[in-house]
């Protein structure tokens, strides 16, 4: 089975024309060899491919006939992709939630709430505190 396909059916890429381009790209690798879309898979083969800006390491199992469900994908490849790679995108996803310096750029939908709530709010309209209570509560 060609490597772009193998990938497909084992739902690593949505489509196979995806899978295509990666290879295509060189990031993807069987047995330490850049891989092009039409090489073919084996089982035993070692698979090394970068997605997401994880290097995931796979060893092949066996041949499906066609793309198999999610459950089913631990029957034909074996996943060794160590914990760090996940960790480290755990990580930068953390890193930028909190990149934007606050007060920076245009802002946030969080912001322009608090915006308009600050410069629509006329106190005139409450005469009393039992009466601001009233509306609170409503």
């Amino acid at each position: 089975m060609r490597i772009d396909k193998f990938l497909w059916c084992v739902r690593y890429y949505k489509t196979r024309n995806i899978a295509t381009e990666v290879c295509k790209k060189g990031h993807v690798t069987i047995n330490g060899q850049v891989a092009k879309p039409s090489r073919e898979v084996f089982p035993t083969d070692k698979i090394t491919l970068r997605k997401d800006q994880i290097v995931y390491k796979l060893t092949v199992l066996d041949i499906p006939q066609s793309r198999v469900g999610a459950k089913l994908v631990d029957i034909y490849r074996k996943d060794e992709t160590p914990t760090e790679a996940f960790e480290h995108l755990e990580m930068l996803k953390q890193t930028k939630e909190y990149y934007r310096a606050k007060g920076t750029g245009r802002p946030t939908k969080k912001d322009r709430r608090d915006i308009f709530g600050f410069l629509y709010f006329d106190e005139n309209d409450f005469d009393d505190d039992d009466e601001v209570e009233e509306k609170q509560e409503e």
